[in-house]
């Protein structure tokens, strides 16, 4: 085998996707502490182009087909297990998220490859890629070392800064590579559903003021859309407050809903279920408000306040206000 690292580049309406890059910066690493080459495989059709802002690897591999122009993951696991099996890394990185979720499990299972999903860090210990994932959840953290190559692994987005797998010059090589795929593909793309018109995309959030069961009613989420607003935020919320209809699917937070990294995430009224935190765990600033001292948020909040989220929302926002008053004045 080559035992260089492959990143599978994933994008979406012409752009390459956050999670491409934290993956790259991850590959990057574990390239250098192998003392390997870094490389990137570009799936698509007429995308050819995206290929140069994958500078940070050496080598891209274009795979064109016009059956990968919409991701499907039984087609993208075929395609990108057809190029594994010339190019043999070591490791395949690939980005989860609701886009590409399937394609790293189909494609360790076509090439009867080790595969670890969620996973957070990985590094080189003793010549072994060592994994840390988490699992059932988010209920427990496990490090795992694979035996076998090549490694497939799931990274969950949100681990890595993805400023480290940018660079502003192309890469040094592009080759083009045209799997065999089925005209006829069992499953096809048939729409993706949009976010309700003119609302707002959480993951591009700076502030995100996220309310759970505490708030208590529909009405009382009015207090935390003023707290947001004075932040320059935006309201979300955890999985019984959208079931309930009180915000729409677009705002969730968590294993089912989207994966969040605001500069600073506040929790309200939010217990901490090991789903949701998944979805926000990687924030830089948590500060989390609940009644219960015991609740698992306080466990992942880097600030904390004991009490009723009723009474902290308007207190907050009268402070957060009397502040920006005494800047500017």
């Amino acid at each position: 085998m080559s035992g260089n690292i492959l990143v599978f580049a994933e994008h979406f309406r012409g752009a390459l996707t956050e999670a491409t890059f934290e993956a790259l910066a991850t590959g990057r690493e574990l390239a250098g502490k192998l003392g390997r080459s870094l490389e990137a495989a570009l799936l698509g059709s007429g995308c050819r182009d995206l290929a140069q802002q994958l500078g940070v690897a050496a080598k891209v591999h274009y795979v064109e087909h016009p059956a990968l122009g919409d991701v499907t993951p039984d087609l993208y696991a075929e395609a990108l297990s057809q190029l594994v099996r010339i190019c043999t890394p070591r490791a395949v990185l690939v980005p989860l998220s609701n886009l590409t979720m399937g394609v790293g499990t189909l494609l360790a299972a076509r090439l009867r490859a080790p595969g670890v999903n969620f996973c957070t860090a990985m590094d080189i210990q003793d010549g072994e890629i060592r994994v840390k994932a988490v699992l059932y959840g988010g209920k427990l953290e496990a490090t795992v070392v694979p035996r076998g190559e090549p490694l497939v692994a799931g990274l969950w987005p949100g681990s890595r800064n993805p400023e480290e797998g940018k660079s502003t010059t192309p890469p040094s090589l592009i080759e083009d590579f045209r799997p065999q795929l089925p005209e006829k593909p069992q499953i096809r793309l048939k729409r993706y559903i949009e976010p309700e018109a003119g609302d707002v995309d959480i993951r591009e959030q700076p502030v995100l003021v996220a309310v759970g069961r505490g708030i208590q009613s529909e009405e009382n989420i009015a207090l935390a859309e003023e707290l947001a607003a004075a932040l320059g935020g935006a309201v979300c919320g955890s999985r019984p407050v959208i079931d309930q209809g009180w915000l729409p699917l677009s705002r969730q937070v968590g294993k089912s809903g989207a994966t969040v990294k605001p500069k600073m995430y506040l929790a309200v009224g939010i217990s901490g279920a090991p789903e949701h935190l998944e979805g926000m765990r990687n924030a830089p600033l948590i500060v989390a408000v609940n009644t219960d001292p015991q609740a698992p948020i306080f466990r992942v909040a880097h600030y904390g306040i004991v009490g009723d989220a009723l009474d902290v929302l308007p207190a907050l926002t009268e402070a957060v206000r009397k502040r920006r008053q005494e800047t500017h004045a």
